[in-house]
């Protein structure tokens, strides 16, 4: 699925109701792993995932072999969500009021994500055996 945008919405930290829309941004393909994207009134979240069904042997090799530190080196705070059936990650940063700015971050989000989907999906082959 070919995304070109991401609507980024303002969510109650009380409620969990999203309140208003904070802007429109031009994505490039990583966006299709994006889950959900939202600012909390301190950080903006953005969980994605693997963006397929994954069998229970990858579910523990992607975790293993995927590459927290590169987006940790690009300035986000990332964690891995393990209460959802295929492996998912949180992913934050700070809200930029210029859009443009806004834009950039993001892509740069989504460029990462998805080289390193694309990289653990290569990693994980013929590492079968290692995970049963």
């Amino acid at each position: 699925m070919e995304f070109s945008s991401l609507v980024l919405m303002e969510r109650d930290k009380e409620t969990n109701f999203f309140v208003k829309e904070l802007g429109s941004y031009e994505v490039g393909d990583g966006a299709s792993y994006v889950t959900k994207f939202y600012y909390d009134g301190d950080k903006v979240n953005m969980f994605f995932d693997t963006n397929r069904d994954v069998e229970e042997w990858e579910y523990s090799a992607i975790y293993d072999l995927f590459n927290l530190e590169a987006f940790e080196k690009a300035g986000f705070t990332i964690e891995e969500v393990d209460d959802e059936y295929n492996p998912t990650w949180a992913l934050k940063f700070n809200y930029i009021e210029d859009h443009n700015e806004m834009t950039e971050k993001i892509n740069i989000a989504c460029e990462l994500i998805e080289d390193e989907i694309e990289k653990v999906s290569n990693d994980i082959k013929g590492k079968e055996d290692s995970y049963k």
